[in-house]
């Protein structure tokens, strides 16, 4: 049976990992990530892709959070008759539903990363917000945060450098956790093994 693994591009290094990490028989089919500043397009975007994946594979996970579409992913997957991996977005899955909420509970001013978001800040959150010809916005755009969390993947120092710096940019007091895969792993572990 062949299944299809349809990845939203900010998880797929992870997913990667873990399929090599559980040797899973699965093919990635990824979504790009920049489909978050426009969670409208995620749909459309997720359902092409089960569409191709349907011509070569028996079953199909989406691996994907809600990610801001309000419930119209979900909406379109019940359509579809496809799953997804259960949570809101990647910061649940990576933090787990306990501490996050716990840490939302805490400071509801909170602005996480993750390692690709990191990888990515200058071309996402920079570039992508036009904080590099309006760097005036920044001040707007996180008036309300007070904290950036830095939700690890790897222990990499590099990484952690270029969180303080990203903290350091944003006016943000930085605070890392180490947390690897998280809930992500295991809802995939269950995901998969439910599939076999």
């Amino acid at each position: 049976m062949k299944t299809a693994l349809i990845v939203c591009g900010a998880l797929a290094r992870e997913v990667i990992a873990l399929k090599k990490k559980y040797n899973w028989q699965a093919d990635l089919l990824g979504v790009p990530a920049q489909l978050h500043n426009r969670p409208n397009k995620i749909p459309a975007g997720v359902q092409k892709r089960i569409e191709e994946a349907r011509q070569t594979h028996d079953r199909t996970i989406v691996v994907y959070g809600d990610c801001g579409t309000g419930g119209k992913l979900d909406e379109m997957l019940e359509t579809e008759g496809v799953i997804r991996i259960a949570g809101p977005h990647c910061y649940e899955m990576y933090a787990g539903t306990t501490d996050f909420d716990a840490m939302m509970e805490e400071n509801a001013g909170t602005y996480f990363l993750t390692d690709y978001l990191l990888r990515s800040f200058e071309s996402l959150i920079i570039k992508g917000m036009g904080l590099d010809k309006h760097p005036d916005l920044a001040e707007m755009y996180f008036a309300n945060y007070s904290r950036l969390v830095y939700l690890a993947q790897q222990e990499d120092p590099e990484l952690y450098e270029k969180a303080q710096w990203a903290a350091d940019y944003l006016k943000l007091k930085l605070e890392i956790r180490q947390v690897n895969y998280g809930e992500l792993e295991s809802r995939l572990v269950e995901l998969m093994n439910e599939a076999e």
